[in-house]
């Protein structure tokens, strides 16, 4: 049991240190970015926690967005029927704001003949 637990919290040290990583590789491209992580309450690995609470598949992508005067995470799940659901999560409170689908575009080559 030790091992198992052990196991999930190096896991969970990996997928923090890497989103933390991630995160400052993108506040360094915007100088708006890093004042937008240091006023929210909520860290990018709960608002991932609470995305995947709501939506279960992968995560692949999160923003830390400005909308409406409120600061918002938005986190992208693609999940195992192949939809891409962008969660909006309050980076004040934590709550769920919505649940959107986005619409896939198609890579069908059209040809005219």
């Amino acid at each position: 049991m030790w091992k198992e637990l052990s196991g999930k919290v190096t896991l969970a040290a990996l997928v923090l240190a890497a989103g933390t990583m991630a995160m400052l590789d993108r506040v360094s491209a915007e100088p708006n970015k890093f004042e937008k992580a240091a006023s929210a309450k909520v860290s990018m690995v709960e608002a991932i926690a609470t995305a995947r609470e709501n939506v279960s598949g992968t995560v692949v992508k999160t923003e830390l967005e400005q909308k409406h005067d409120r600061l918002i995470w938005e986190i992208e799940v693609v999940t195992t029927e192949k939809q891409v659901k962008e969660v909006h999560i309050d980076a004040q409170t934590g709550t769920i704001i919505h649940v959107e689908e986005e619409k896939v575009k198609s890579k069908r080559i059209h040809r005219r003949h």
